[in-house]
């Protein structure tokens, strides 16, 4: 038996506490892309660019451990949009962050290389920490948050994602979570909430915590009771994070969606004000240029017609140039534009009359820091909040799995299994997990 395979039979037996005791391997399978194929979707629209061509599986040799790291056996991880980007090398390769990573230090320089693992998600067990590690140990059952931050600075001890060199884990970095082992900086680490299964655990990560910032947190939205919560993609992966969170904070979300599939899901979760954009037929652009204000007109009636005359207070933006003069347009008087991503494009337009005239806010959002994390994953731990995840993958399925995310054919989150053999594994608590199992299955199947 290989030394991963000693490590994986001891964690499937229960005996996670063993692995501290077991030889760290030379090398693991991790989905990579490759520095000498950046150019391979030259000429390509973005929609046409296929990740299954460009995720690898290889074998990488394992890490060196640096002070305040931790080396992680990875159960199962996950799917975020981030990985699209990687997968098409779009807006740049990231290898261009690896090399401005790699100046920073002999240790980081560790991380720029002709491959890069990816991956921002993951669970599993703490196989090694390194020197000035005191929280964790091996054999430690955890879920990582992606935020990779330095902190010599002063600026990022008021709030982590101000520091100067705060990045993101598995985008930004090397060694990320879509592979057999990770490297993390032991303030990545997070119990793992343990009425879940590996693949359910690892899922939230990112998008749970960016959902919570964005919408909860006082450095987002500060979201109260009985705010009117605007939430584009309202059943997908960060979308339905905000959805849970509008409806337990005693918000009224408002959401949008694009299919009735996606309407049903909402529904399951508990919204009741539903916009379907395919039904309705939206055209918020009148050609590559020029927007159409009649379609926003259009669609803040129709969001007031659903609320009984109320206009958003919060808009929870993420879909980027296609949606975002709308959301000017839509949010009240004194209202609330929240963005945390561009999907759809990074070049914003939007009528500023709408933005100055009504006292409007526009707040960018970005990820979380290790406190709004650890927030978010205590919900989860607490069955207050629940997985997302719809499907799951193998590892050698990665490509698949990034083209369903890329082509926007998923609901919730796509999970990928890593070690574990095959979904179902990890739960420590029967009894807190059959008292959630509805929530937990909201999106199974989906």
């Amino acid at each position: 038996m290989t030394q991963l395979g000693e490590i994986q039979q001891a964690i499937l037996n229960g005996d996670s506490g063993a692995v501290g005791s077991l030889p760290v391997p030379e090398s693991y399978r991790g989905v990579t892309v490759h520095a000498d194929e950046v150019d391979m979707f030259e000429g390509l629209e973005s929609r046409d660019k296929d990740p299954r061509k460009s995720l690898h599986v290889d074998d990488v040799p394992v890490p060196e451990l640096g002070p305040g790291e931790a080396l992680v056996a990875v159960m199962a991880s996950a799917i975020n949009y981030n990985t699209v980007w990687t997968s098409i090398f779009e807006p740049i390769p990231t290898f261009k962050f690896l090399k401005k990573y790699g100046k920073l230090s002999p240790l980081a320089k560790r991380h720029d290389l002709p491959y890069h693992v990816v991956g921002s998600d993951l669970s599993g067990v703490v196989l090694r920490t390194g020197v000035g590690v005191h929280n964790w140990k091996p054999g430690d059952e955890v879920v990582a948050h992606c935020l990779n931050v330095e902190l010599e600075g002063p600026d990022g001890h008021n709030d982590t994602m101000l520091d100067t060199e705060q990045r993101i884990w598995g985008f930004e970095t090397n060694f990320g979570g879509l592979a057999e082992v990770a490297l993390v900086k032991a303030n990545q680490l997070m119990p793992k909430p343990d009425h879940l299964t590996w693949e359910e655990a690892a899922s939230p990560g990112l998008v749970n915590s960016t959902a919570y910032r964005q919408l909860v947190s006082r450095n987002g939205a500060d979201m109260k009771q009985g705010d009117v919560v605007l939430i584009w993609g309202a059943s997908g992966g960060l979308g339905s994070y905000a959805t849970q969170y509008a409806l337990n904070g005693g918000a009224i979300p408002v959401c949008v969606v694009s299919s009735p599939e996606k309407a049903a899901i909402c529904r399951k979760l508990g919204a009741e004000l539903i916009i379907d954009r395919s039904a309705e037929d939206y055209k918020f652009w009148k050609s590559e240029t020029e927007q159409d204000p009649k379609e926003w007109q259009r669609f803040g009636a129709k969001i007031r017609e659903l609320t009984g005359g109320d206009d958003p207070d919060i808009v929870f933006e993420h879909p980027g140039r296609e949606t975002f003069g709308a959301s000017v347009y839509a949010a009240r008087k004194g209202g609330t534009i929240v963005t945390c991503a561009s999907t759809s494009g990074y070049m914003h337009q939007y009528d500023n009359r709408y933005l100055w005239m009504n006292l409007k806010r526009i707040i960018g959002s970005h990820f979380a820091n290790y406190r709004e994390s650890w927030e978010a994953n205590r919900l989860i731990a607490k069955g207050l909040i629940h997985p997302t995840l719809s499907k799951t993958y193998s590892l050698e399925e990665t490509g698949q799995a990034a083209l369903d995310v890329h082509r926007n054919a998923h609901q919730g989150k796509v999970g990928v299994l890593a070690l574990a053999p095959q979904e179902g594994l990890g739960v420590r608590d029967e009894e807190k997990r059959a008292k959630h199992i509805e929530g937990i299955n909201a999106f199974r199947g989906a």
